[in-house]
């Protein structure tokens, strides 16, 4: 099972290398899951490209689709919102983050994220994690 978070979904989205090689990564029947913050950290990049004229509104659509259909279960922020309040105090950082680390830990799961200081956390407090990729 992974985790994935918004940095992770947006490599993979553009087709990046980094983004191919997580991509590869996947199994073929591995459930991917993630926090219902990523719709709202999705649309907020997506917006970012639209106004920068990066992406036309219609393409900004067809790309969150293409995004969200990449994770087979959202969960509800309620659920891990204490927990994440309290990692984030316990280990100095972003609450956003916590939500994915919190969810990936409670479900054993393996988080794919592009963000070393979080990719370090995981590492120093025993949550799996993929964040340095390569195309072969």
């Amino acid at each position: 099972m992974v985790v994935l978070d918004n940095c992770a979904l947006f490599e993979i989205l553009r087709k990046s290398d980094r983004g191919r090689a997580l991509q590869e990564l996947l199994m073929v029947e591995e459930k991917v899951i993630s926090v219902e913050l990523i719709r709202a950290e999705a649309v907020s990049v997506l917006r970012k490209l639209v106004v920068t004229g990066k992406v036309t509104k219609g393409d900004a659509g067809s790309m969150l689709a293409v995004a969200m259909d990449l994770i087979d279960e959202f969960y509800p922020m309620a659920e891990l919102q204490i927990e994440a309040m309290n990692e984030g105090i316990r280990l100095n950082h972003s609450t956003y983050d916590m939500f994915y680390f919190v969810l990936a830990r409670r479900m054993g799961a393996t988080l794919f994220t592009l963000d070393n200081k979080l990719a370090q956390l995981c590492e120093e407090n025993g949550v799996d994690c993929i964040h340095e990729v390569e195309l072969r």
